[in-house]
Parts: C-alpha cells; structure tokens; sequence
C-alpha cells in the first residue's frame, strides 16, 4: 500500500508500470536494457478513491495519471522515480483548496496607509512650490 495523503492509500497493482528502452547516449548499456519506466494509473477504475474523489482527480489531472522516469540507469530506481511522480501527481489533484475568509484591515493598518498618503502628497506639493 502506497500512502497518497492522509485518508487514500493506493494498493501497489492499481499502478501498471510499463518499461521499455531510454532514449538518448549511453553506448550498449542503453540499447540492450529497457530502464524507462512509465507509470500509469487509471482514475476511474480505481477501488481506493470514492467517487467524490475520483470527480475531482478527472477534473483536474484526467482520467489516466502518467508519470515517466529514465533519469537512472538503474531499472529498479527509474520505477520509484516513476512512482513518486505518479503519486505527487495524484496528492496535487486531490488537493482541494481553502476558501479565503475575508478580512477588514485593522485601525493600525488603516492609520499607517492614510500616514504614507499624507508624506506623499506632501512630497509632491513641495516639488511644485519649486517648479
């Protein structure tokens, strides 16, 4: 089980992981190995998330998360890449957004703004008194 934030926990098959070779200079190393690694995971035929849940990742990120990973030589390495990719993706989905409360500025706020307004516009009344 992959822990995504508090209350969703992934089991680790509802991730397919898919390899195949990466692209890019490395001499035999690369054409002989398949170390990208391309990690998929289908929102809505998830049993982990509830539907609410499900709305909101196929409204923000899609009905497949994809995460790729050829940083590494190792194949093994390249996957928790492409895993911790995949689940950043998914937490940032589920993310939902505060609400702002709205806020009166204080007494002390208000003063100091009216303060810097009055050495302003006496700033600019005596650059006129030299023109």
């Amino acid at each position: 089980m992959i822990r995504v934030t508090r209350s969703v926990t992934l089991p680790e098959g509802e991730i397919e992981l898919r390899t195949s070779r990466s692209s890019g200079p490395g001499g035999q190393h690369a054409q002989k190995s398949e170390t990208r690694v391309e990690a998929i995971f289908d929102v809505e035929a998830s049993e982990a998330l509830t539907d609410t849940q499900k709305r909101r990742v196929l409204a923000k990120a899609g009905p497949v998360l994809r995460a790729v990973a050829q940083d590494e030589r190792s194949q093994l390495r390249n996957k928790e890449l492409a895993t911790e990719r995949l689940i950043e993706s998914l937490r940032s989905a589920l993310h939902v957004e505060r609400k702002r409360v709205a806020t009166k500025p204080s007494a002390a706020a208000k003063e100091r703004r009216l303060e810097q307004k009055r050495r302003r516009g006496e700033t600019k009344r005596l650059r006129k008194e030299l023109e």
